[in-house]
Order: C-alpha cells, then structure tokens, then sequence
C-alpha cells in the first residue's frame, strides 16, 4: 500500500529531523559511517546535497503529512545508488518498504544498493522491493534493481 505514502523533495528545513534521524544510535549502527554528526557539519552537508541535483536527491516521507522517513539516491557510475532511513519512532510498520516500492518507480536509470549484512530489515526490504544480490564484500552486501523490474509510475 504505497498510496498512503508521499515523497516530497527535502529541503533546509527538514535539517534537524534529518540529523535526528542520522544520530540515532540504530541508523548509525546501520550506516558505513558510524560517527555522531555535529549540527554544523550537517547543515552543510545538506546545503551542498541540495544544491547538486544531478549527483544527490533526497526525499523526505510522509504519511498524513507526518515526517516517518528519508531516501537518498547519489549519483554512481552508470546508476543512482539508493538508501533510506526509517523514523525510529515508525520502524517496523512497513514503512522503509512504501518509500523504497515508490521510489524505484520513479527512476527509468539502473539503481544499486549497498546493505551491511547484519542489517536484517533493510535487506529484506531491498529483496521485497525487487533487488537481487549481486556481490558481497566483507560485510556489505551489494544489490542492483534489474531493469526488468522497471515499472512505469
């Protein structure tokens, strides 16, 4: 049911719950860069994210208006490399697989994923969503959504 789920463009605005989310101990566990993130080194991050379209965009998720999520696609190669972060106080209902669901229809360009291998909730979600295993190095685990699963959207 993606249909209660909307994606809107992130903005300056969104900065503090963007580095709530980022901070938290369960997101940083599951990120390839662990460190806590000062509020300046943030805000600059997310100033210059915004400001490259062609090489980062990110979404905000909501549900009757109500931030619950993230997704970030950053420029790779030949493709748009996707991740996504859950609102702690959301995670388990299903919501990091309505924004992934809805946002690979809105890419017509190869997209990959990479997904630490104890990362059990995101990986199943890539698999549900359509990605399939393409390597593993170390502990990531790297996926690409097959042009195949391309649904018009």
């Amino acid at each position: 049911m993606t249909d209660l789920l909307n994606l809107r463009s992130a903005e300056m605005a969104d900065a503090e719950r963007l580095l709530e989310w980022r901070n938290d101990p369960t997101t940083r566990e599951a990120s390839h860069n662990q460190d806590v993130i000062s509020l300046d080194v943030h805000i600059e991050w997310l100033s210059n994210s915004l400001n490259k379209p062609d090489q980062r965009q990110l979404w905000i998720a909501e549900i009757d208006g109500v931030a619950v999520g993230t997704c970030r696609a950053d420029r790779v190669e030949n493709a748009w490399e996707l991740s996504w972060t859950v609102a702690p106080e959301v995670r388990g209902k299903g919501v990091a697989y309505q924004m992934l669901s809805k946002l690979v229809r809105s890419f017509d360009e190869s997209l990959v994923a990479q997904v630490k291998a104890d990362n059990f909730g995101s990986l199943k979600v890539a698999e549900r969503v359509g990605f399939v295993l393409d390597k593993q190095e170390g502990s990531v685990l790297f996926y690409v959504y097959p042009k195949t699963s391309f649904i018009a959207g």
